[in-house]
């Protein structure tokens, strides 16, 4: 199957179709610049027509037996699996993805989904008891109804399925907007997955468009009763605040600037192990990537020689090769915004013990030191391959520093004792932080999200069961009641 040939259409009410609207989004390889598809932009119309469709599916699926909806998201983890090597080939081509990224993102994808297969009995509810003589209360949980998901473009096969799937099972249906850098893989590419498992037409649909095209009809459409996004925060205000004005649920997984601590008392080879994949996997583009890797002054020396002579050894390159450690960021526009902020550290005073090259999307990896403490480096996400190096005296100033930042979503800890990690980690104001491993993880059960400006809400597990349903109260008096009036 060529993904790219089959799949580059809106995917609306069961059906492929190409958009009506004034323009193409064009579809690049970011290696080597292919044009792997064009697809014109769906419009606010289309857009109006699939949630229409979800909207008038979901009753049905909603009351459906909850078996029926397990053995669909069983035949999609089937249908992965059959796909498998398609899929990572995909990857590879529409995002710049090392082939061992992308094996990772399928494999996560389909943990997700036997998770979800799970959830679809979870949902029931409870009886709970009442001060009333004969009154009995019970608490239904039942599907929201219709749920849409904004995917980013760093993983998006895996990040659309985080919602998408858990959503089904819980008898919702979905519109995907993916991100227009990965509109296959993040799109038609689940819309087939469902569809071969036989998923009802309607309760999937995806649309590839723009804000320039349809400006908020995606957010502000009158179906949907949960957005999910996942993207930057500058994007994620926006979503939050319009959805909120409408009274919207959101899921909001937003941008970050963790940090990965190194202890005095930490196993040095080993934490520049996680140090070099908390920074570098996938270039960097990752919401959890490490930004900011301190060590204490203790053993700064040490890190710091092993840390940058394995840095400058990584292997950037053709992602298809598979001898590659670093393949290429999404854009040149991307590119060519990392090596400006690299530029800007210089000339703020910053070192480069490891200094790498831009050649077109191809970043070869860069390591920063001493920058000066109000650099505003330090409390952005650079999104790309560059590692920032601190140093630090003592617990509290690593707590402090990891704590200066108005993001909130992850990071680790490296030491010989693990409950001082936990005591460390409690103490960082952040959705997950990590003891002994590194900053990037994630978990089919457990809750995924963050604080401050990296989000509202959470994923996976029980926390996706929160996201995707609403609670409703129904009481039964058994017997005459005794009014007052």
């Amino acid at each position: 199957m060529s993904f790219f040939r089959e799949l580059a259409d809106q995917y609306i009410d069961g059906e492929w179709r190409t958009g009506t609207g004034s323009w193409d989004i064009i579809d690049f390889n970011p290696y080597n610049g292919e044009k792997l598809a064009a697809i014109t932009v769906a419009t606010a119309g289309e857009v109006d027509r699939a949630y229409r469709a979800a909207e008038r599916a979901q009753p049905a699926w909603a009351t459906a037996s909850p078996y029926e909806r397990k053995r669909v998201l069983e035949r999609a983890l089937g249908a992965t699996e059959r796909l498998a090597d398609e899929i990572v080939e995909a990857v590879i081509d529409e995002l710049g993805g090392t082939r061992v990224k992308a094996q990772h993102e399928l494999r996560a994808a389909q943990e997700f989904l036997r998770e979800a297969a799970h959830q679809a009995l979870h949902p029931g509810g409870r009886i709970l008891p009442s001060p009333v003589d004969g009154k009995e209360n019970r608490l239904y949980r039942l599907p929201v109804g219709v749920v849409g998901v904004i995917s980013p473009f760093n993983f998006p096969f895996l990040v659309a399925m985080k919602s998408v799937a858990p959503a089904l099972a819980l008898g919702n249906a979905v519109v995907i907007k993916p991100n227009q850098n990965a509109p296959v893989v993040g799109g038609g590419l689940i819309a087939r997955i469902f569809e071969d498992a036989g998923l009802p037409a309607g309760l999937l649909n995806v649309v590839i468009t723009d804000i320039a095209e349809i400006g908020d009809a995606f957010i502000e459409h009158p179906v949907p009763k949960v957005i999910s996004f996942a993207g930057s925060d500058r994007v994620g205000r926006h979503v939050g605040a319009t959805a909120g004005a409408l009274f919207k649920r959101t899921v909001l997984e937003l941008s970050g600037n963790s940090a990965l601590v190194v202890l005095d008392d930490a196993d040095i080879d080993y934490a520049v192990d996680a140090a070099v994949f908390s920074r570098f996997g996938y270039q960097g583009q990752v919401c959890m990537a490490a930004n900011r890797i301190l060590v204490d002054r203790a053993v700064a020396a040490e890190f710091t020689e092993k840390f940058t002579a394995r840095v400058a050894g990584l292997r950037t390159g053709d992602p298809r090769d598979p001898e590659t450690q670093i393949g290429p960021v999404i854009n040149t526009s991307h590119a060519d915004a990392l090596a400006a902020l690299v530029e800007q550290a210089i000339a703020e005073g910053a070192t480069a013990p490891v200094r790498g090259r831009t050649r077109g999307t191809l970043v070869e990896p860069t390591v920063l030191a001493g920058l000066p403490e109000d650099s505003p480096l330090l409390s952005q996400e650079i999104f790309g391959p560059v590692a920032l190096l601190l140093t630090f005296d003592g617990e509290e100033e690593a707590v402090r520093i990891t704590n200066d930042s108005p993001y909130g979503l992850g990071g680790a800890v490296l030491t010989a004792d693990a409950e001082r990690g936990v005591r460390f980690a409690r103490r960082i104001h952040s959705g997950m932080f990590h003891v002994n491993d590194a900053t990037v993880q994630d978990d089919p059960l457990v809750a995924f999200g963050g604080e401050k400006n990296s989000g509202t809400g959470r994923l996976n597990g029980e926390a996706a069961v929160e996201a995707f349903t609403t609670q409703k109260w129904i009481s039964i008096q058994h017997g005459r009641s005794v009014f007052p009036l």
